[in-house]
């Protein structure tokens, strides 16, 4: 458990480089990211060969900004059983060779795109994504679940992991939770996560947070962020429209 909980704050610390992707303008790596993803999803589902060029743009944006790769990889294999179940169907009702085809560009436009997601986060503090997303003018209530949502997970599993500990204290020498302890657990914690939860937002809201405010201490554009984003631009779009 400790270890998945230092896990989640390796990408937090990882925004704290010091190279030029982390230099840039949050709104423009956020933008980026955006035309990124959208592109690749744009894709049919038989488009495999195509993504390939992404995978090494991609890969280039990693290597520039000195992010491990494999720490990205490990979050996106949460995602992957996702990805497996729902293009595992395609395989069973598409003909041999398109059912296969179609099933491995579903995986490969998931980890393009969870890729791409995992690397801003870990360029660029949440915080400042956050600030980003509103002043793009984003909806504030998408801003603050996705905002309060990263950040409570880690309170969850720090109250899931004080709850294991007293829990593996109290039935000594028998590993994991039983199954008809496994309902009061679930309940506890999330009483536990409500009251921990609310004294966090409230220490917030004494620091002066307010939901949908929109930072005054705005970074400007400057040159090499039109640059960063432009290339970013002519990159996807003309990959995309080689095969319109």
């Amino acid at each position: 458990m400790i270890n998945k909980i230092q896990e989640l704050n390796a990408l937090e610390q990882l925004s704290g480089g010091d190279t030029y992707a982390h230099r840039l303008n949050p709104a423009a790596k956020l933008l980026a990211t955006a035309v990124f993803i959208i592109t690749v999803i744009s894709f049919g589902r038989h488009a495999l060969m195509l993504l390939v060029p992404y995978v090494f743009f991609l890969t280039l944006l990693m290597i520039l900004s000195e992010t491990p790769h494999l720490i990205l990889l490990k979050r996106f294999l949460v995602a992957l059983p996702f990805c497996f179940f729902a293009g595992i169907s395609n395989v069973i009702f598409e003909p041999a060779p398109y059912g296969l085809i179609s099933f491995f560009t579903i995986l490969l436009r998931a980890y393009l795109c969870v890729m791409a997601a995992l690397l801003l986060v870990s360029v660029t503090p949440f915080c400042e994504i956050a600030n980003s997303m509103r002043r793009l003018r984003v909806p504030g209530v998408f801003v603050a679940v996705l905002e309060m949502t990263y950040r409570y997970i880690s309170v969850l599993l720090g109250e899931a992991y004080s709850m294991y500990i007293a829990y593996s204290l109290r039935n000594a020498g028998k590993k994991g939770i039983r199954m008809r302890d496994m309902g009061s657990f679930a309940g506890q914690l999330l009483l536990r996560s409500f009251d921990r939860a609310e004294r966090v937002y409230n220490a917030m809201k004494c620091r002066g947070y307010v939901l949908n405010a929109i930072p005054q201490n705005r970074q400007n554009f400057a040159s090499k962020d039109f640059i960063f984003l432009i290339l970013v631009c002519i990159f996807c779009l003309a990959f995309r429209l080689m095969v319109i």
